[in-house]
């Protein structure tokens, strides 16, 4: 049999994750040629009548790649079940849909990546790249000294393991410090959980980079699409090719 999993077929037409592609199909709104699906395993060859929620599923588009600057106060989910303002309520209107990669939760601000492919999502989220996450900190206390050093050998917090993370102190502020911190894994509320750990409390987090994409002078809630070109340098040409940004799909 030839195709595609229709899971990652819905992924790259931007409709959600591969995951979240799933639970669209676990719930029963996906049709092909009028009947249900009933597995994400299924192949697809693109000849078939796809549709969610009854909206036919668009041919993909080649994946693109913008920089976001989020401010605080918005969640990163297309729908919140508390019902608070999502980073997607946000974005401008002539966006075509779209996935963030990997998120920023309620209180942090700065770059978040977005996407229409899920695919190329998916690949910019992976810790194989060794992309760093760059952030500006500040927060409340003071530091024992020689405990930012230490961070560079790893460390473990309540139970979770964290790698090698690199910081520095740029400046106090009154009772506040102002630190970066660079991390490669991107756990879970990870810099707070580190911070916390040194006896400081967060008070501001400010994401300034993933991997080579900066934040730069882009400005609170302003959008900017990465050039494409970039963008195939940074990915590199296999996964370019894989990704259908050199060739056609």
């Amino acid at each position: 049999m030839k195709g595609e999993r229709l899971a990652k077929v819905m992924a790259r037409a931007g409709v959600a994750s591969r995951r979240g592609a799933e639970t669209l199909i676990a719930e029963g709104r996906v049709t092909i040629d009028g009947r249900p699906v009933e597995t994400p395993a299924t192949l697809v060859t693109g000849d078939e009548d796809i549709r969610v929620d009854g909206s036919r599923l668009r041919k993909p588009e080649a994946p693109r790649l913008w920089r976001y600057h989020k401010p605080s106060g918005l969640v990163t989910t297309h729908k919140d079940p508390q019902g608070r303002q999502t980073v997607f309520d946000n974005l401008p209107t002539d966006l075509p849909r779209v996935l963030s990669v990997g998120r920023l939760d309620l209180t942090t601000e700065g770059l978040l990546l977005l996407t229409n492919d899920g695919g190329l999502s998916r690949l910019l989220e992976l810790p194989s790249t060794g992309w760093k996450r760059r952030y500006r900190v500040r927060a409340y206390g003071r530091l024992a000294g020689g405990s930012l050093g230490r961070l560079s050998e790893g460390l473990t917090v309540e139970g979770v393991r964290y790698g090698p993370i690199q910081a520095k102190l740029d400046r106090r502020q009154g009772d506040n410090l102002w630190l970066t911190v660079a991390i490669a894994e991107g756990k879970n509320r990870e810099v707070r959980a580190i911070c916390r750990h040194l006896g400081l409390t967060v008070n501001r987090l400010i994401r300034v980079s993933y991997g080579p994409f900066q934040l730069g002078h882009l400005a609170e809630g302003e959008v900017e699409e990465v050039p494409r070109k970039q963008l195939i340098e940074q990915v590199g040409r296999r996964h370019a090719a894989s990704l259908g940004l050199i060739a056609g799909r």
